[in-house]
C-alpha cells in the first residue's frame, strides 16, 4: 500500500469511527441507556438486562456471561444486587453441582413482565411520531443494523479439534452433508482429515464462536513439503448464514496458509453444495481437473497464493 492510500485509509477509518460513536450516542439515548432507573423501574439497564435475559425458565450463569459477552466478576456483583432485591435465586444445578443455575422468583417474574410491558411501550413510542413509510425506513434499517452487530460478534480462533466446540461443529458438519449428497456422507469412506491433521504443524481448525456458542469452522491440512495446503471441514451453521462467515472463515485459512509460506491452496467439494462452489469462484479459486481420487466430490478448485 502507498503511501498516499495508507493515508486515505487511515482517514476512512478514522471517519467511520466518527460515525459509529454519533450513532452509539444516539440510540443510549433514545433507549434511555443513561438513566439510573431504566423504563423507571427502580434499577439500571445492565440490572433489568440482566433480569430479563434469566427468563422464566432459569439459566446457567455460564451461559449468561457467554451470551451476555460479560466478564464473570461483574455478572456475579449484578447477581447478587438482584438477589438483595428478592427478584433471583441463584442454586446449583439440577444434574451437575458445579454448574450454578440462575432463577426468577415470583417477585422477579412479576417484574419481568412489567419490563416487557414497558419495553413494548418504549418500541411504540419510538415508530408512533413517524409516518408509515418512516417507519418502514426504520424497522428495516433496525434489522440491517441488527444483522451487521451480530456478524461483528463472532469470534475465530485456532482450536484444538478434540474440544466440545470444535467436536459440535464437526459433526455438525457430517450431518448437514449427510442429509444433503444423494448418496449419504460416511467419513471413513473419504479423504481424511483427522484430529492429528488439523494439529499444527500438521494442519489446523478454526472454529467460529457467536456469544459463546459454535456457528462454524474450517481447516487447512498444512505440506511444508510441497508448498500445498488443503480446505476441509468448511460448515457454517444454519443460524448465521448470510452473515458472511463463511468468507471470513476462508480469508482467514488463506492468511494462514500464506502467512506459513505455503503457495497454493486446494480444495474440492461436490455438487450439492452449490453455496460453497459459489464462495470459491468469487474467492479467487479456479476450478481444476481432479487433482485427488475424492469419492464424493464432483469440482476441484484451486489458488495460486502467489499471485495475492
Amino acid at each position: 500500500m502507498s503511501a498516499a492510500n495508507f493515508s486515505d485509509y487511515g482517514q476512512r477509518i478514522k471517519e467511520q469511527i466518527v460515525a459509529v460513536r454519533r450513532f452509539n450516542r444516539v440510540v443510549t439515548q433514545r433507549v434511555g441507556a443513561l438513566e439510573e432507573a431504566y423504563l423507571s423501574r427502580e434499577r439500571s439497564l445492565g440490572l433489568s438486562r440482566l433480569l430479563w435475559e434469566i427468563g422464566p425458565d432459569g439459566v446457567e450463569i455460564r451461559l449468561l456471561r457467554a451470551r451476555l459477552g460479560l466478564d464473570s466478576g461483574y455478572v456475579s456483583r449484578k447477581l447478587r444486587a438482584l438477589e438483595a432485591q428478592g427478584l433471583v435465586t441463584t442454586d446449583p444445578g439440577d444434574h451437575d453441582g458445579r454448574v450454578r443455575t440462575a432463577r426468577l422468583t415470583a417477585a422477579g417474574l412479576a417484574e419481568r413482565e412489567l419490563l416487557d410491558r414497558a419495553s413494548d411501550e418504549l418500541a411504540e413510542s419510538m415508530l408512533a411520531p413517524l409516518t408509515t413509510a418512516q417507519q418502514e425506513r426504520l424497522l428495516a434499517a433496525m434489522a440491517d443494523v441488527e444483522k451487521l452487530l451480530v456478524a461483528s460478534l463472532v469470534r475465530i480462533e485456532i482450536t484444538d479439534p478434540r474440544t466440545s466446540d470444535a467436536r459440535y461443529c464437526l459433526r455438525s458438519y457430517f450431518e448437514e452433508l449427510g442429509r444433503r449428497f444423494d448418496a449419504g456422507f460416511d467419513p471413513s469412506q473419504s479423504i481424511s482429515a483427522g484430529d492429528d491433521e488439523m494439529t499444527l504443524p500438521s494442519g489446523l481448525l478454526l472454529v467460529a464462536t457467536l456469544q459463546g456458542s459454535p456457528v462454524g469452522c474450517g481447516a487447512l491440512k498444512l505440506h511444508a513439503d510441497t508448498g500445498i495446503a488443503e480446505i476441509k471441514r468448511m460448515w457454517v451453521s444454519q443460524t448465521v448464514r448470510g452473515l458472511g462467515l463463511g468468507r471470513r472463515l476462508l480469508d482467514r485459512l488463506v492468511q494462514e496458509a500464506s502467512t506459513r509460506g505455503l503457495h497454493t491452496l486446494r480444495l474440492e467439494t461436490n455438487k450439492a453444495l452449490v453455496e460453497a462452489r459459489h464462495l470459491y469462484e468469487t474467492a479467487g479459486f479456479t476450478e481444476v481437473d481432479a487433482f485427488n481420487d475424492e469419492s464424493y466430490a464432483h469440482h476441484w478448485f484451486q489458488r495460486d497464493l502467489r499471485q495475492d
